[in-house]
């Protein structure tokens, strides 16, 4: 199975998720899932970056999934993500996050970005 999503916990408590390109199915959207879920495991405070320069448009089965699972992990997203910053050069993709924010409100501070170094310098911010 080809992954959706790579998680780099590297630079911790700044997580980077890099989407690799490969379109969804159930089993790497299952991981993908599970992947977002370990981060909380930690109980520590952290940042996140989602870079989706190379995310393909979720069918909108999968934007519902994010969106649910936003909603049922909202006590944990609040308690330990200082904030979320999200590379999306493409305007498609930028209307796609609307859509699944309108669905579930991202419950922590954001910011869109073009480029993966402001996203950065943003994300570090958060855990000043």
């Amino acid at each position: 199975m080809k992954p959706y999503a790579i998680f780099d916990r590297s630079e911790f408590p700044v997580i980077t998720i890099n989407f690799t390109g490969i379109s969804e199915s159930q089993s790497n959207f299952e991981l993908y899932l599970n992947e977002l879920e370990k981060n909380y495991t930690f109980q520590k405070e952290f940042s996140l970056i989602f870079e989706l320069t190379k995310a393909p448009i979720p069918k909108l089965s999968y934007q519902l999934k994010q969106a649910n699972w936003m909603k049922a992990n909202e006590d944990n997203i609040k308690t330990y993500c200082r904030g979320v910053a999200y590379i999306i050069p493409s305007a498609i993709m930028r209307n796609v996050l609307k859509f699944i924010f309108n669905i579930q409100k991202n419950p922590v501070p954001f910011q869109v970005f073009s480029t993966l170094a402001e996203g950065k310098l943003w994300a570090a911010k958060c855990m000043a």
